[in-house]
């Protein structure tokens, strides 16, 4: 899966845990300029609450101290990497296999590895990504029908109505995510709602409730989680009980790991991976993107036109969304101009180097993948929103490497592409995506960075 996962902010807190229990505190940064620990007991953990998020502490880092610098988190040193070239130096030397299913399995109790044998863990993550795959193939004509409903409910608005952007996106990722996830039971708007629910309870407090330890202090909400996540999984245990007893010609993703011989608890624990993820990285995938295209006019016309020289008349299909080169131009430049995996972490495994800088063994690295998705030198112009950049060799090569498209990228963020390419190529033969005068749009820096508040559109349809 994706080395550079989107659940480092709460990683960092669980992983520097382990590391202040597991091994002795050092006070010794390896001489990388940066901040001096504000407190004894927590380093810089007031800083970096006090700037709203990890990601946006590490900007003002390295806006101090340049691509490579350092803090203090709790006694510990912690190393951040802000640029793709140092960031190139670390990942290669030091990659490793399921650091994304590491960290959100082990934020939710579950055993983190699949095992004790390589072999095994290996074969767990075949079976997941071949999950992915067969799961879209099998279910590619129900994602057209979810596609075609939101846009012909956009369709019926009059022109001067607004669309709540992130309300109707999240729905279809939730919709799409648990049918194809756990099957026909989800077509029911009843399950769905209580998915949704319980979704968005776990989701928030992995967000916030392990930043500052606010969940353990409060009995009520800890209580809320708690509860959210027993019947998450009670529903995935059931849901894997029907299918293993009904003859169903659809293949859901719960299908693929059953066939795929995983324990029942090795399916349940993937399946909620799948399904938490996979519907927070599809949403704001589509809700940016969304977003984007309605500021760029010139930008859906080219859509349109490429979409009419490979599909002519006829609805996208899978084996023509590779051919979709300019699409993939727009959701790579979503996905880098909104950050959308702004932080992610790992924790040196044995002694290492970037530069002229030691990096100690246990050192905490962060990658500062939000800031290296704006360094200047990389992107020109790097806050303006511009598919054409993807045309250079060069810069298609910096996003693979940082892990957000090619052999690497995370079967989450694949599906997503998916979704938000059927999705996408639908809304422009059909209609004109219009920004709302005056609207400003904020970003909040959590697991995937979503709009503060509600990002409104309107339509217009196409004559």
């Amino acid at each position: 899966m994706l080395d550079f996962a989107i659940f480092a902010v709460t990683f960092v807190i669980i992983l520097v845990g382990a590391v202040i229990y597991l091994y002795p505190s050092s006070r010794r940064a390896s001489g990388i300029p940066g901040l001096n620990p504000t407190e004894e007991k927590d380093g810089n953990l007031q800083d970096l609450i006090d700037k709203g998020s990890l990601h946006e502490f590490l900007v003002g880092l390295h806006d101090q101290f340049g691509p490579v610098a350092s803090f203090w988190f709790g006694r510990r040193p912690v190393l951040s990497l802000g640029s793709p070239d140092h960031l190139k130096q670390h990942i290669n030397p030091n990659r490793t296999t399921d650091s994304f299913e590491t960290m959100l399995k082990s934020l939710l109790g579950y055993q983190a590895g699949s095992g004790d044998g390589t072999a095994e863990a290996l074969m767990r993550k075949k079976a997941y990504e071949n999950a992915v795959n067969t799961t879209l193939q099998n279910n590619f004509p129900l994602l057209m029908k979810l596609a075609d409903e939101l846009v012909g409910k956009w369709q019926s608005y009059p022109e001067s109505q607004h669309m709540p952007l992130c309300a109707h996106l999240l729905g279809l990722a939730m919709k799409a995510v648990s049918q194809l996830a756990m099957g026909s039971r989800f077509s029911d708007d009843a399950e769905v709602i209580r998915f949704r629910k319980n979704h968005e309870t776990i989701w928030s407090e992995i967000g916030r409730g392990y930043l500052d330890g606010s969940m353990e202090k409060s009995s009520n909400r800890k209580g809320r989680y708690e509860s959210a996540l027993a019947e998450m999984e009670s529903v995935l245990k059931s849901v894997l009980k029907e299918r293993k007893d009904l003859c169903s010609g659809q293949a859901t993703f719960m299908d693929s790991l059953l066939q795929a011989n995983l324990t029942e608890r090795q399916v349940m624990e993937d399946a909620m991976v799948f399904i938490l993820a996979g519907c927070a990285i599809t949403a704001n995938l589509c809700i940016w993107a969304v977003h984007f295209l309605s500021t760029a006019k010139e930008v859906q016309e080219k859509m349109l036109q490429e979409l009419v020289e490979v599909t002519g008349e006829e609805p996208v299909t899978l084996d023509k969304i590779p051919q979709l080169k300019y699409c993939q131009q727009v959701l790579n430049e979503t996905v880098r101009t909104a950050k959308l995996t702004p932080v992610a972490a790992r924790l040196q495994e044995v002694e290492g180097k970037v530069d002229q800088h030691v990096i100690p063994k246990e050192t905490l690295v962060i990658y500062a993948l939000g800031v290296a998705l704006q360094n200047a030198d990389t992107w020109p112009l790097p806050y303006r929103f511009n598919p054409d950049r993807f045309i250079e060799e060069p810069v298609r090569k910096s996003f693979s490497f940082l892990g957000f498209s090619g052999s690497q990228v995370c079967p989450e963020l694949r599906f997503a592409y998916t979704v938000a390419t059927v999705l996408l190529s639908t809304l422009v033969r059909k209609l004109k995506l219009h920004r709302v005068e005056g609207q400003v749009v904020e970003a909040r820096y959590e697991l995937v960075t979503t709009p503060k508040d509600d990002t409104w559109i309107r339509v217009s349809r196409r004559s």
